[in-house]
């Protein structure tokens, strides 16, 4: 019974160890790059969220005659919601606003990805905010999930 029960703790411990060093959570769409975007803000927007900005790195590569696959960042967050998690580890406001990346990969398939907020809470040492990030993983996969549901 101990050696099952030390098998199961030691199960638990690698696979959290694993999950939190995913530095980027990835979800695979079925629409263009530039669908899955504009269905991310879109809903970003109705969840009364802010849009902060949207770049389209393919189109800046195109301005200075170089080619890129489809890529998107959209930069968007709540201060309700960003403020406290700087309270906790001010230096997080590196990695703030939110922001997720749309890109098309060289067999043509459309990724939303972002910052797994638990790679932020290891990266940046943040104690006492596990409220606010599990909110925060929430939110985000909620918006991702919702922007790549299928058609």
């Amino acid at each position: 019974m101990k050696k099952i029960l030390s098998l199961g703790l030691l199960t638990l411990f690698i696979s959290y160890t694993a999950s939190a060093e995913e530095s980027l959570i990835r979800l695979q769409s079925p629409y263009t790059a530039q669908a899955t975007a504009d269905r991310f803000e879109t809903i970003a927007k109705e969840k009364g969220l802010n849009v902060f900005a949207r770049i389209n790195h393919q189109q800046n590569a195109a301005g200075v005659d170089m080619e890129l696959r489809p890529t998107e960042v959209i930069i968007f967050g709540n201060p309700k919601v960003g403020t406290p998690l700087m309270q906790c580890a001010q230096e997080v406001g590196i990695d703030l606003p939110q922001k997720v990346l749309i890109m098309e990969d060289e067999n043509k398939q459309v990724w939303l990805s972002y910052n797994n907020p638990e790679y932020l809470k290891n990266r940046h040492n943040i104690e006492g905010c596990d409220a606010v990030l599990t909110k925060i993983a929430g939110v985000l996969n909620t918006l991702s999930a919702a922007a790549v549901a299928g058609q």
